[in-house]
């Protein structure tokens, strides 16, 4: 029993309840009722970990999402974080929260991951990080594809919350296992070929909005492409190297 983890996700599902959100999830089965799993997760909104937990609860289980270091420095959110049993990801010391990961695969826990290490704006899927890939093969344990959609139009990077009650739908998908075989960088390019399909397929039969911001630009929206959207990230880095030097 996981007494506040639980009551965390009721109040989540009020929240949800209140904001209207309609979701709707497919492959839940995929999800092992036992023992340990990376769970991968495509990245195009703030609050869309909290939509990942959900298919798990399917089988009454919880996971523990890597998250970075200041959300557990926050005087507010880090207690909570440390009683959800999440791993902080220190980027300056990334050996210690890789070793936490595995340890944590090791002992039967879904662990929750975003191979591409930070929201899309363009909303399709950027480049993945090996990590995943590495920590599932570590571990020998397998991999569960989950892809969202429309988690953007909740909040996403550069445009303001919309937490009031936007009736959004928010689907869901969750993958086959993937075995954790091959090469890290072969079973990333597995991992991603797979997340991929999964997100076309889900796109499907998602109504688009013409021109609209969470759109991609592939679909008709004002999203940046991927192609531009890299090149707002490493904008973004730059700008920030550049503060830490001064």
């Amino acid at each position: 029993m996981e007494p506040v983890y639980r009551s965390v996700i009721g109040i989540a599902r009020t929240v949800f309840a209140f904001e209207g959100l309609k979701f709707e999830v497919e492959g839940e089965e995929h999800i092992p009722a036992t023992g340990g799993a990376v769970v991968a997760v495509n990245h195009t909104g703030y609050m869309d970990f909290t939509y990942a937990g959900l298919p798990p609860r399917r089988v009454k289980r919880y996971i523990r999402f890597m998250a970075k270091k200041e959300v557990f420095d926050n005087k507010i959110s880090g207690p909570i974080m440390r009683a959800l049993r999440h791993i902080p990801v220190d980027r300056g010391a990334g050996a210690e929260s890789y070793k936490s990961a595995v340890q944590s695969l090791r002992n039967g826990e879904l662990v929750g991951v975003y191979p591409e290490a930070t929201i899309s704006r363009s909303f399709e899927i950027k480049e993945f990080k090996s990590g995943a890939a590495r920590m599932a093969i570590e571990a020998g344990v397998p991999i569960i594809p989950t892809v969202i959609w429309g988690a953007q139009r909740v909040w996403t990077k550069g445009y303001p919350k919309r937490l009031g009650r936007t009736n959004t739908p928010i689907s869901i998908a969750v993958g086959e296992p993937i075995a954790p075989v091959g090469p890290p960088n072969e079973l990333t390019d597995k991992l991603r070929a797979v997340m991929q399909k999964m997100l076309l397929e889900l796109q499907e039969g998602y109504h688009h909005e013409p021109g609209a911001y969470w759109v991609p630009a592939r679909l008709g929206g004002s999203a940046p492409t991927l192609e531009e959207a890299d090149k707002l990230d490493a904008q973004d880095l730059a700008a920030r190297a550049a503060k830490r030097a001064e």
